[in-house]
């Protein structure tokens, strides 16, 4: 079974860090539709009252303006790609490996493997590495 890799935007933007404040900006997003597939939220520590939170997919015009209204944006110096397949053992080792040998820094990666499926979602500093790093993904993984 093949791998999908490809560049994602992920939305970001801050949080009241009481309850329900993660609550009242997914809420928005639904009522505009969106299906969210991945989501990171925590506390901002040197930001006593707020929180931040990443998710993606926003898209079309309605979820794009509930993501804006929310005090979402995309931004230049978090570029993402996801990469979605087979979990196999190894797999992440060899992802980073991959990146590593051709000089590529990670800002950060979230994954997970649910039953025989696993995705992941790398964090780069620039487009110029997010772009790189498919292509070398697509080419560690066929």
């Amino acid at each position: 079974m093949a791998y999908t890799v490809k560049k994602v935007n992920v939305w970001a933007g801050e949080i009241a860090d009481r309850p329900g404040g993660l609550a009242s900006t997914l809420a928005a997003l639904q009522a505009a539709g969106s299906n969210i597939e991945f989501l990171v939220a925590r506390r901002a520590p040197d930001k006593p009252g707020t929180g931040v939170v990443f998710l993606t997919p926003i898209s079309g015009v309605k979820q794009k303006g509930a993501a804006q209204r929310a005090g979402l944006a995309t931004s230049e110096s978090l570029q993402s790609v996801r990469v979605e397949g087979p979990d196999r053992a190894g797999l992440g080792a060899k992802m980073a490996d991959a990146l590593a040998t051709e000089g590529i820094n990670l800002r950060g990666i979230s994954a997970a493997a649910l039953g025989r499926r696993a995705v992941s979602y790398f964090a780069f500093d620039s487009a110029t590495d997010a772009d790189a790093a498919v292509r070398i993904l697509k080419k560690t993984l066929k």
